[in-house]
């Protein structure tokens, strides 16, 4: 299986991806706690059909020693009970920015208010900022089919 346009290759999606991965250094310099940044990462992708960046971020995940539990329950995440009440409101607030056209009022005051109780102004403006970039990357590699599978922690960086 091949994607409909090689991202890597091609000179103006490199440049493209260049500035993406630029824009996600501040969100990875932040204090916004790295398993959160991959939760994050993890269910954005799962629900954008993502299967890079699933794929990815749960390596990822694994090399900085997430456990299996918790990352075969991202997709379940409000029945699991192995996530903090931070990282429960961070996922509420990545679904809810990610279904931005399939909830018509976008995100509600009380994911909000829920994520704001957990994280400082500056852990807010990362997190937004890290829901905005995994869409993105995610809608790229959804719309060439970009293949999943094949992805080693650290190749990228």
């Amino acid at each position: 299986m091949d994607a409909r346009l090689n991202l890597f290759g091609n000179p103006v999606a490199g440049k493209f991806l260049k500035y993406l991965n630029s824009a996600g250094e501040p969100v990875s310099e932040s204090a916004l706690p790295a398993a959160t940044q991959e939760l994050v990462k993890i269910r954005a992708s799962q629900i954008n059909g993502c299967g890079f960046c699933t794929d990815m971020h749960t390596k990822d995940a694994t090399h900085a020693g997430e456990t299996s539990v918790r990352l075969n329950l991202v997709a379940a995440w409000r029945e699991a009970k192995v996530f903090s009440d931070a990282e429960r409101a961070a996922l509420e607030l990545t679904e809810q920015g990610t279904r931005i056209a399939d909830a018509g009022g976008g995100v509600t005051d009380e994911a909000w208010a829920d994520v704001a109780r957990h994280y400082d102004e500056d852990q807010l403006a990362a997190l937004v900022s890290l829901i905005a970039l995994i869409n993105a990357y995610n809608r790229l590699n959804v719309i060439v089919r970009q293949p999943a599978g094949d992805y080693q922690p650290g190749q990228f960086g």
